[in-house]
């Protein structure tokens, strides 16, 4: 009898007072923003695919755990149709119908840019994992931040690199998309190879999506040592493609995102070889991480067996997204749903974050010209040797030798 009473007793308190987020019903509700279908569906699945696998692995843990009681994670998508103005419709609807906790960015900076005022104004902290415009860092805005350096700091690591080649490139040819991304990814080509001696013999930001063959064909005749474009990662493989049917070789080819994306080196196969591109991150790299994913490699083995292919590093970026944003979560002690002050406590755990990730350093600016953004990483300069990305620069990074001059396949 004694025995009966003490498990009624028993279960009342546990309906009472759960033991478990999971018993009461709590989840951290994240907000994705990113392209899931348009002409940048490409690099948004890509997004997708790392902040998936990052919230797999924390629910497969129970959740986040936070002051001894796990927190599981949703992942709330909202598709931004490759489109400014519907990434700012869709960060809406995240703020006031879904109510989201806490936001992961979008894929492309121009995306991002859209969204970012609309999180500003109701005070909703979001990483992003993607985009690397100088324009989102120079903005300031107190609730973004990003796991991924501007593009001005990346882009001109890789090129200093490519200048130290023999025999030292002398001229080069600058191209960029009209997007918030690829002009900045152009004009930091521009402005670093002028900084380094290399003539300019022409710059151009020309209409997204817009044929080259004319185009490149007139700059074939100015022969210039090294061809910078900077565009999303379609333009880029059309690009590649046109300079095969041209048949025009430049001593180098150096782009910035996409050359590390699987689907470059699947889309041009051979043509692929020997094209140069910037990143910060490849699963070659020698990293400790402190949480979730020991390694690089520990990394590139968890997406091959969800995915079937190799990370690149926008993929990883989401994923590091998620887990800035789980140990700051942590540090800052709170739990959803998050009011007003508690999201002023995650900005200040984000801001005064310096760990160790599978990704490599991760510190985000509290002031200057990348204020929120990680400046923890290294720039790399990259090749595609074999149909793999392979670290040529800087020479503490490097894996193997450039090659140099490019070939004709």
């Amino acid at each position: 009898m004694k025995q009966g009473i003490m498990i009624t007793l028993m279960l009342a308190l546990i309906a009472v007072f759960p033991f478990s987020a999971q018993a009461s019903g709590h989840e951290i509700r994240i907000g994705v923003i990113t392209s899931l279908s348009g002409s940048l569906a490409t690099g948004g699945n890509v997004t997708k695919q790392g902040y998936d696998l990052w919230a797999k692995k924390v629910n497969e843990a129970g959740g986040i755990d936070i002051n001894g009681v796990k927190y599981p994670v949703k992942l709330i998508y909202a598709d931004a149709q490759s489109q400014p103005s519907q990434a700012a419709s869709a960060a809406e609807r995240l703020a006031t119908r879904d109510k989201v906790d806490f936001a992961f960015g979008p894929y492309s900076s121009g995306v991002t840019l859209a969204a970012a005022p609309v999180l500003e104004k109701y005070k909703i902290p979001m990483i992003t994992g993607s985009a690397e415009s100088p324009l989102i860092w120079r903005q300031k805005f107190k609730y973004t931040f990003g796991t991924i350096p501007p593009v001005n700091f990346t882009g001109a690591g890789a090129l200093k690199v490519i200048a130290k080649l023999k025999p030292a490139p002398k001229t080069a040819v600058v191209i960029g998309s009209n997007d918030a991304f690829s002009k900045a990814t152009a004009e930091t080509f521009r402005d670093t190879a002028k900084e380094l001696g290399i003539k300019v013999l022409k710059y151009d930001i020309v209409p997204s999506g817009q044929d080259l063959t004319p185009y490149l064909a007139a700059m074939r005749v100015r022969n210039p040592d090294i061809l910078a474009f900077g565009g999303h990662d379609e333009e880029l493989i059309r690009l590649v493609k046109v300079l095969h049917q041209i048949r025009w070789v430049p001593k180098a080819l150096i782009m910035h995102y996409g050359v590390t994306e699987p689907a470059f080196t699947k889309a041009l196969g051979k043509d692929a070889e020997e094209v140069f591109g910037a990143s910060v991150w490849t699963s070659t790299l020698k990293t400790k991480g402190q949480l979730i994913w020991k390694n690089a490699a520990d990394y590139a083995s968890d997406i091959k067996k969800a995915y079937n292919i190799m990370p690149d590093y926008t993929m990883a970026g989401c994923s590091t997204a998620g887990i800035a944003f789980q140990t700051a979560v942590i540090n800052a002690g709170i739990t959803p749903p998050f009011d007003q002050s508690e999201r002023l406590a995650l900005v200040k755990a984000l801001e005064n974050l310096n760990i160790n990730t599978f990704y490599g350093p991760l510190r985000f600016a509290d002031k200057g010209e990348f204020y929120h953004a990680n400046v923890g990483l290294t720039p790399l300069a990259l090749q595609i040797q074999n149909g793999t990305p392979v670290i040529v620069g800087p020479a503490q990074y490097k894996g193997k030798q450039a090659e140099y001059p490019m070939t004709l396949k």
